[in-house]
């Protein structure tokens, strides 16, 4: 469990394709000198269970399913900064939500603008999304925890703050960039419990 709130940009260094998956490599950041095999860390929002480790890098696997919903491209993805997050402790504050790292779908950015200090983006979101997104609800783009400032059709809007710019690779962004969503789990829970209620 996460908490949307990104510790640290870090480069992909490596792919290697296996038999209907993927291993990479990931630049591992100076704080993270806690680590241990089996760790699970969010790599754009993605859940990820460290294999390796040493001073310079993270070894990450890649099962079938998550190469599906990402529509992983290895060869696009090397040398891409990725959001990075270590789980949460018992007893963390949480300042954003809570993130399980299990990426429902990949969105289009239709708009990243800067005005002012705020930079805007809009992704539109795939039609199951939708029932878990509503207005200043949260949602998760690339392992960031965020607020919805508006829902227009299948058209999600945020408001980033220049720490959030400074901090994650979201302001690198533009109209047609694809990213990571996943929609409150607790979100989730609700409309499935509701769904099961009212079943025959």
């Amino acid at each position: 469990m996460f908490s949307g709130i990104v510790e640290a940009v870090s480069e992909i260094r490596s792919s290697q394709e296996l038999v209907n998956a993927f291993r990479v490599q990931v630049d591992k950041p100076m704080q993270f000198d806690d680590l241990h095999l089996g760790d699970s860390i969010a790599v754009d929002g993605v859940c990820l269970t460290v294999e390796a480790f040493d001073e310079q890098q993270m070894t990450f696997a890649l099962a079938a399913e998550t190469i599906r919903v990402l529509q992983w491209n290895p060869h696009s993805w090397i040398g891409k900064k990725v959001n990075l997050e270590r789980s949460l402790r018992f007893g963390d504050r949480i300042h954003g939500h809570l993130v399980t790292g299990h990426v429902d779908s990949l969105a289009e950015v239709t708009r990243a603008e800067l005005q002012g200090e705020s930079f805007f983006l809009d992704v539109k979101v795939v039609a199951s999304v939708l029932p878990y997104v509503w207005k200043k609800g949260s949602i998760t783009i690339n392992g960031v925890s965020l607020t919805v400032n508006e829902l227009r059709g299948s058209v999600v809007e945020v408001c980033l703050i220049p720490e959030t710019l400074k901090r994650t690779n979201l302001g690198s962004l533009k109209a047609g960039s694809r990213v990571n969503i996943e929609p409150d789990y607790m979100a989730r829970a609700v409309v499935a419990a509701t769904r099961n209620v009212e079943a025959p």
